[in-house]
């Protein structure tokens, strides 16, 4: 199987590298290696030179939607698989995708489980981030379950769902892996072979207050085209509700406003 990788990254050069090590340490060597670099300021561009074998596109700053998609684009192979650049692989992270869609032919998708460090060391990844097999759609309409630096996709899952929606600045994975989900089965490969490092004040999800804002967004795109009604709005009845305790709390009266009619729209109009 020739697997493209696609690594969007932005001012984090040192980290990078560590990303790229874990790639190349692959038990199963990825066929292309692609770096777009989202407009970083820092020494990113020097990656080249550790890395001489590897695609490196720079684009001006458009965020990590933008950044993925244009990794897309460039790839060679059918089979792609992400990694964002503060994450890592176990050695036999593709190694394990590859003899999962060797037994299971028609899979288009499979993740991996995750290992969480902060400050250099484990943490206990919480209950409601349980990975699940098959028809996930159900479990990954509350949160994201699925990290991209653990997934193996098919291109042409992309022709028929559309990429990453360049509109979110974040919470773009879980609105790309619902329109995924809600089509097909995914297979997981049990084995904690994505590392993920949090704590760092450059991660996006430490960025914004109430991600949920962001996640209503993906929910109503799929009540939009009458995808899972019943599942969606329900979901939708239960962030609203949230948000309008977060907007009360922080005093944001605009947010309060919004939330509340649409709560109202939701709950009235059924």
């Amino acid at each position: 199987m020739k697997i493209s990788v696609v690594i969007p990254t932005y001012n984090r050069y040192e980290v990078l590298k560590r990303a790229l090590t874990s790639v190349f340490a692959q038990t199963h060597s990825p066929s292309e290696v692609i770096v777009i670099d989202d407009g970083s300021r820092d020494e990113t561009a020097k990656i080249l030179q550790d890395f001489p074998s590897i695609i490196y596109r720079y684009q001006n700053n458009s965020g990590v939607s933008s950044a993925r998609n244009l990794g897309i684009s460039l790839c060679s192979h059918e089979w792609i698989a992400f990694l964002d650049s503060d994450d890592a692989w176990h050695e036999e992270k593709l190694a394990l995708h590859v003899s999962l869609h060797a037994a299971e032919k028609e899979l288009l998708f499979s993740y991996t489980d995750e290992l969480w460090i902060r400050d250099g060391k484990e943490v206990k990844i919480p209950k409601k981030f349980q990975k699940h097999s098959g028809e996930v759609f159900s479990q990954c309409l509350s949160h994201c379950i699925i990290a991209p630096s653990s997934v193996l996709i098919h291109k042409n899952l992309f022709e028929e769902i559309g990429v990453f929606d360049e509109n979110l600045e974040v919470c773009e994975d879980y609105d790309l892996w619902l329109r995924l989900t809600c089509k097909h089965k995914v297979g997981l490969v049990e084995q904690k072979m994505t590392i993920k490092y949090g704590g760092h004040e450059d991660q996006l999800s430490m960025k914004y207050w109430g991600m949920d804002r962001f996640r209503v967004i993906a929910l109503e795109k799929l009540l939009a085209h009458h995808i899972r009604e019943d599942e969606v709005r329900e979901m939708l009845v239960q962030k609203y509700t949230i948000l309008l305790q977060g907007a009360k709390k922080h005093q944001k009266l605009e947010d309060e406003k919004l939330y509340k009619e649409r709560l109202n729209s939701l709950t009235t109009a059924y």
